[in-house]
């Protein structure tokens, strides 16, 4: 049976990494690192946590949190506090529970001789593999708080960028539901008191009312409650398929397919991987890794593979360009812009001016999605709720045009 390992290690280059790998056997992660050039240190199977465990009731560590504590541990870097002193002073004056607890560990890491990046990677879940890439790239450079500075700003673009995507996803899922609810309450309360009233009338029935009633009679009985056993089912099994790695890349491959979604999160990806490929390479982390990290961040299991070929190919002598137009998942335009970008050495700054311009592009579809979804949404409502009260009313306008 598989099971989820942790485990920490030591690359060629004598960098420390962690993370998780799900194998049969301890023996078979290790096998695994080694394809990857990487050596174990700590495997261990990963402790199982129950349901009242996960509630964390505001524990985790949010990207707001991250950001303000770069800036403020720039600022007294930049001003000539020792790391130690500025270490100690932060974990006092954080918040965040988790936060604090991680930053006195990490002190009393950097007190004992460690370097503030090998402190970060003891702790994967609060500090991400791309920050402390970037603190190890600073130290080396000695322009640690330049590159505070700017990792906060890119987890600052990071978050609205986030912040887009959800407004975007949010709206029509709020609609719907709401849509989906009045329409099921006017068919499972509503109707059947119309139904009553009809059958003591006798006489046959408008078709539309006809036809609302049998849709009434079914989600109010037996067939609605199947459906929505069926809707939970399927919500589950989406669940337990996304767990999985396969199941997560055909689930990707599907959400960037998609008619109207499928474009956005097309260009959320680029922005995403042209920025954290510009910081890292502007931060002096070698392209290597910083393709390695910026596929584990990519967040589409598409993107990351094609992202992870790259760095094969890159790793055998070839350019970025090449296997990148070769992928098929970007957009010609940021390919040949890249590979201008290598031909004239400024790589880094040209990532930048992408990612600009993907932000710009996931602003416009995100206000046309809005402005497309608005009335569609609207109309469906208006008119299933419309072909409702109508039919119902049909009979009592028939009733009274035969009185009269």
């Amino acid at each position: 049976m598989a099971t989820v390992f942790e485990w920490s290690g030591k690359t060629g280059k004598g960098l420390v990494e962690s993370g998780e790998l799900t194998a049969n056997s301890k023996d078979e992660v290790i096998a695994q690192l080694r394809r990857k050039n990487i050596t174990a240190t700590l495997v261990k199977p990963k402790e199982k946590t129950s349901a009242l465990g996960k509630l964390s009731f505001g524990g985790g560590v949010s990207d707001k949190d991250i950001v303000v504590f770069t800036r403020q541990f720039a600022t007294m870097i930049d001003a000539g506090l020792p790391l130690v002193q500025a270490l100690d002073i932060l974990s006092t004056q954080v918040e965040n529970k988790t936060m604090a607890k991680a930053l006195t560990a990490i002190k009393n890491d950097v007190e004992s001789g460690s370097t503030y990046a090998d402190a970060l990677r003891k702790h994967p879940k609060v500090f991400t593999d791309l920050y402390a890439n970037m603190v190890a790239a600073g130290e080396s450079g000695g322009i640690l708080d330049t590159i505070l500075n700017r990792l906060a700003n890119y987890i600052e673009k990071s978050m609205k960028l986030k912040k887009k995507v959800k407004g975007a996803m949010i709206y029509p899922i709020v609609v719907s539901t709401i849509a989906v609810g009045v329409i099921a309450v006017i068919m499972v309360f509503v109707v059947p008191t119309f139904a009553k009233m009809f059958a003591t009338l006798g006489g046959s029935l408008p078709a539309p009312t006809q036809l609302v009633m049998s849709i009434s009679n079914f989600v109010a009985g037996i067939g609605g409650l199947i459906v929505l056993i069926l809707l939970i089912a399927a919500g589950v099994a989406f669940v337990q398929t996304r767990k999985t790695e396969k199941g997560r890349a055909l689930t990707d491959a599907v959400f960037l397919k998609l008619p109207i979604f499928g474009i956005l999160l097309r260009k959320v990806a680029v922005a995403k991987f042209t920025r954290t490929l510009g910081t890292l390479v502007s931060s002096g982390v070698p392209i290597l890794d910083g393709l390695e990290i910026t596929a584990k961040t990519a967040g589409n299991k598409v993107i990351e593979y094609a992202v992870m070929e790259i760095r094969q190919a890159v790793s055998e002598g070839k350019t970025i360009a090449e296997p990148l137009m070769k992928s098929g998942v970007f957009p010609p335009m940021v390919n040949h812009m890249i590979s201008v970008g290598e031909s004239t050495g400024a790589l880094d700054a040209m990532l930048s001016k992408i990612a600009d311009f993907y932000d710009d592009e996931v602003d416009n579809a995100v206000a046309n999605l809005t402005s497309m979804m608005e009335p569609m949404l609207m109309v469906f409502l208006g008119g299933t709720v419309g072909f409702i009260v109508i039919a119902m009313y049909l009979p009592i306008f028939k009733l009274i045009t035969l009185v009269k």
